[in-house]
């Protein structure tokens, strides 16, 4: 087979095109991004019960908690009264009438040190009656892995209920999966406790796990759409995200039941699932959110509720003409003002006291999630509201409107209709998010869904996965088959980047044997964590981005019928041409590179990284994580590549 390299170029391409969406889903913020290692630290936790239009919760401040040593009589009672804060109402009350005895928690799934790392401990504790010390360790069968004490009389920055807070360093002895934090008194006592941190050193600005920033760093993405999602919506209305929430010291900002934690509820499991105690504190909140974006250099899209909880789990609607409806739109408008505002507005003031005195120039913003029209779900009626109000204050925003759940459906049309009805309307909407989870088989098979897409409103691939299983838990669902399905279809959305603006694969992140979805781009347990080959897809796209595309003729087409897709790209910065190339074949094939005589080689030789894997089922593993993965290679421009079976190459070339 010959391809072609011509010289003439197509369209331009938006340099943020590859990004990440991000939603606390499979334990990706607590227990996972999130660098905490306390469960339930204020106390708050609640398990969640039901299924859509009947859900309810039942406090479970205790959840995670557990008296020390066992049986040692230690009373726990979680209370109200004077707590902390407001927003959190109650804490934990201890009695002991033993040396050595109080609490322990068993973190997300077993506390884990790493040797010779130091942890810092922060807790808020009103001693009732009690004059000693606190004894904080990590344990495990009995053996102690980092130790140290704090006298009681030590606690700083008290609090006008007398509340004091206490900081300490532990550093471990020894590795330790599974262990146990305590917090003990080394004499009998009383004491009340409100808020307890845990968290590693090198947590990256404090507050992300390092290994999992790390891996969002490694693909260079262009934007990061958040919180999600679902969770936007909720799955009651009071239980959906509000932003304002979070910007509040940690330990007031008010704990609230996860939307996820009801997922897979069923009458067979009497409508309780395994995650009932999946909660969100809100430790990563907006300006973490935010924080995150400037550091991996990407663009954030926030996404804002417009009254509607989820509805494909919920029929709660907040009608447009009830009053408090008002705080869902001037939440959107506060939001800007908390990222763009200078020191001297109301939002922008908070985010200056947060931290980050220069603001962090907001772009984009997404109305509504996952929204459709329907008799009752006036959506339409809505963006127009919050496009009138938004862009009569602040015009530059680019607006990111909703298609629906899907784009095969009627509710995929009619989302079309109304957008498409407005295009004459300057900055209406900038691009509409379209979501779409398949089988791998529909990727491969529609490289060309956006060739006729029209060009006026542009397209924001939102949430994409190839699907060749799905259920909880699977990490076997992360095939190579699925990674280049995935690679196959973004030739296509590459070839039309004057269409599709943005793309972003979804879900970003699962816990093993916490994931109440699959596939997920990262998985990741207490200790460790993995790239899926889904993961090495959108490093190699992102890490290899054209400016321009070239043109392509019939023989892509061609190529095509023998499952091999490709898309052609120029980067003008360093005169690079970019060959993007799936072979889905189980067997290698040789393609012979035909440069058109305009082009002047600048090298002879081409530089590649090459995905591949032993077979179409192949899935990586926290025991191997490398069973899919990239390597890098080069070779002479006169002789034929090589595609290995089951392969996606990125092929650059120096010319101009």
């Amino acid at each position: 087979m010959k391809l072609h390299i011509e010289k003439e170029k197509g369209v331009q391409i938006q340099p943020d095109m590859i990004g990440l969406f991000f939603e606390d889903i499979n334990y990706a913020a607590d227990g996972g991004l999130y660098a905490e290692m306390i469960e339930n630290r204020s106390f708050e936790f609640v398990e969640a019960f039901g299924d859509a239009r009947d859900y309810y919760t039942q406090y479970d401040g205790s959840y995670g908690w557990s008296e020390y040593p066992s049986q040692s009589g230690v009373k726990m009672q979680t209370v109200m009264g004077s707590p902390l804060s407001e927003e959190n109402p109650h804490y934990m009350r201890i009695v002991t009438k033993e040396n050595g005895a109080g609490i322990c928690n068993q973190g997300f799934d077993g506390i884990y040190l790493k040797k010779g790392m130091t942890y810092h401990v922060y807790f808020w504790c009103r001693c009732v009656n009690y004059q000693g010390y606190f004894e904080i360790k990590v344990i495990k069968d009995d053996k102690v892995y980092a130790k140290t004490t704090i006298a009681a009389i030590e606690g700083t920055q008290e609090t006008y209920n007398f509340f004091k807070r206490y900081d300490v360093e532990l550093t471990a002895a020894e590795e330790i999966k599974g262990g146990e934090f305590v917090l003990a008194l080394t004499e009998p006592g009383t004491v009340e406790i409100d808020f307890i941190s845990m968290m590693p050193h090198d947590a990256v600005e404090g507050v992300f796990r390092k290994d999992l920033y790390e891996k969002l760093e490694g693909l260079k993405p262009g934007f990061l759409r958040f919180p999600g999602g679902c969770i936007v919506e909720g799955n009651t209305l009071v239980n959906r995200y509000r932003f304002k929430d979070t910007l509040k010291p940690v330990w007031a900002r008010k704990n609230n039941w996860n939307r996820w934690a009801v997922h897979g509820n069923s009458k067979e499991n009497n409508w309780h699932s395994s995650y009932s105690h999946y909660n969100q504190t809100l430790g990563l909140g907006f300006y973490e959110y935010f924080l995150l974006c400037e550091k991996i250099g990407a663009k954030a899209i926030p996404v804002m509720n417009v009254g509607f909880a989820c509805q494909y789990q919920s029929r709660e609607i907040l009608s447009i003409e009830d009053p408090s409806w008002q705080e869902f739109l001037q939440d959107a408008l506060d939001l800007i003002e908390f990222a763009n505002g200078d020191a001297t507005t109301k939002w922008g003031k908070v985010r200056a006291q947060m931290g980050h005195e220069v603001p962090f120039g907001l772009t984009m913003l997404g109305i509504g999630n996952e929204q459709w029209e329907t008799e009752r779900a006036d959506f339409f009626k809505r963006y127009e509201i919050f496009e009138k109000e938004i862009h009569a204050k602040y015009p530059e925003i680019k607006l990111i409107g909703s298609a629906g759940p899907d784009i095969t459906s009627e509710r995929y049309e009619k989302a079309w209709g109304f957008y498409n009805a407005h295009k004459e309307q300057n900055n209406f909407v900038y691009a509409v998010d379209e979501h779409y989870y398949v089988k791998p088989q529909w990727l491969f098979d529609h490289t060309d869904f956006y060739d006729n897409y029209d060009r006026t409103i542009k397209v924001f691939s939102g949430e994409y996965a190839a699907h060749p299983a799905s259920g909880m838990n699977m990490p076997k669902a992360n095939t190579l088959e699925g990674a280049l399905a995935e690679a196959a279809f973004l030739t296509g959305v590459e070839r039309n980047a004057d269409v599709v603006v943005l793309a972003s694969y979804a879900p970003l992140f699962a816990k093993l044997n916490f994931a109440q979805w699959s596939p997920d781009m990262i998985w990741f347990d207490e200790e460790s964590s993995y790239g899926s080959p889904s993961y090495y897809v959108q490093k190699m796209y992102a890490g290899a981005m054209g400016n321009t595309t070239l043109k392509t003729g019939e023989e892509r087409k061609r190529a095509e019928e023998d499952k091999i897709y490709y898309s052609l790209s120029y980067q003008e910065a360093d005169k690079t041409i970019i060959l993007k190339i799936v072979n889905a074949n189980a067997e290698s094939r040789e393609i012979a590179l035909e440069m058109d005589k305009e082009w002047n080689l600048i090298e002879d030789t081409y530089k590649a990284e090459i995905l591949t894997g032993p077979c179409a089922d192949a899935f990586n593993s926290i025991e191997n994580p490398e069973n899919v993965s990239s390597v890098a290679t080069s070779g002479s421009i006169s002789e034929k590549l090589i595609l290995p079976a089951l392969s996606f190459s990125v092929i650059c070339i120096k010319a101009f």
